[in-house]
């Protein structure tokens, strides 16, 4: 029983409907499975993905971040008024990386040293880092961007022999280096005693404050990271680029299995979950479903990322409830 316990958890659930989901692609759309196409599903999932894996150590520790997708789109608009402003673009990316390890730290410091729950603050920060983006650029759209950085940030550029962008490889190698921290390591250890009970793991000896801080910081670069990639990759710099983007990244955490009240869940799984939502979303594009659709089964597989362990876990408790109360009786 505890052998097929282990082989139903959550994220082995997800990766078995990523399975499912690429099979009835290919059996069922003309050009699903093409190495091409492929190529640009795996592309599209780029942003969300990279801010995935900050976002996964967060959620594991108890903690979430709604900017996340405004901070990319503030890295998008100062990228656009900088190139616009005769800047070098190998000096705006280190700029827009800098300001996304300044936005990630002001909402730590709230969090951490104001005492401020996450939620609410990340929420004003959304707002005000949008408004950033809005003052930075305006309503102008800037392209005309580097050539070869343009390019490395599209699926037609992959690594050779393979139909891997170069974006989605890069966030292979981040993902094996933050299941490793994640999994293998003290830090990740930690994160996990974090948000399991924050309180038993200060008194255990763990810097609660000094690891929450570094995550925000670490999900405010990587987000401003994703809106340089972001902007490359569309070819034009925005002040709204990634609006509403947050949304499917939570979802991808959560629909892996990570569950959204800290200390539980895998990196493998949100991996499952990015590339799930990605894939489903390439599919029902092939079947020409509208983008509101996507949004709606989006936010579906949201509540039931949130409801479905909640539930299972529900019924199990009961089950063993019930069977604690017949053993004696039988005996």
């Amino acid at each position: 029983m505890n052998t097929l316990a282990k082989y139903l958890r959550w994220d082995t659930v997800v990766g078995v409907l990523l399975i499912a989901v690429f099979l009835a692609g290919s059996g069922t759309t003309e050009g699903f499975a093409d190495t091409a196409n492929l190529s640009a599903a795996l592309n599209d999932t780029a942003e969300i993905a990279l801010i995935a894996l900050p976002m996964t150590l967060l959620v594991v520790a108890g903690q979430v971040d709604l900017s996340v997708a405004s901070m990319l789109g503030l890295s998008s608009a100062l990228a656009g008024s900088l190139w616009e402003a005769g800047w070098s673009f190998e000096l705006i990316v280190p700029i827009c990386l800098l300001v996304g390890a300044l936005g990630g730290l002001l909402n730590g410091w709230l969090v951490t040293r104001v005492g401020l729950p996450s939620l609410a603050v990340t929420i004003g920060t959304l707002t005000l880092y949008r408004g950033l983006a809005s003052v930075v650029l305006g309503d102008k759209a800037i392209a005309d961007f580097p050539e070869a950085y343009a390019q490395w940030a599209t699926y037609t550029q992959t690594v050779p022999g393979t139909f891997v962008p170069y974006p989605i490889a890069l966030f292979a190698v981040l993902a094996v280096v933050t299941a490793v921290v994640l999994h293998c390591t003290a830090f990740g250890r930690s994160l996990y005693a974090i948000g399991a009970q924050e309180d038993a793991a200060y008194f255990a000896g763990i810097r609660v404050k000094r690891l929450k801080l570094v995550l925000f910081v670490l999900a405010g670069f990587v987000a401003s990271f994703a809106g340089i990639v972001y902007t490359l990759r569309y070819g034009s710099a925005r002040a709204d680029n990634g609006l509403g983007l947050e949304l499917v990244v939570i979802a991808s955490v959560l629909l892996g299995g990570v569950d959204f009240d800290g200390g539980k869940g895998t990196l493998g799984g949100a991996v499952a979950g990015v590339l799930l939502i990605g894939l489903l979303n390439n599919l029902l594009t092939l079947n020409d479903v509208s983008n509101e659709i996507q949004v709606i089964v989006t936010g579906l597989l949201l509540v039931a990322s949130v409801l479905t362990p909640r539930v299972v876990a529900s019924v199990s408790e009961r089950r063993q409830r019930r069977a604690a109360t017949a053993a004696p009786a039988t005996a």
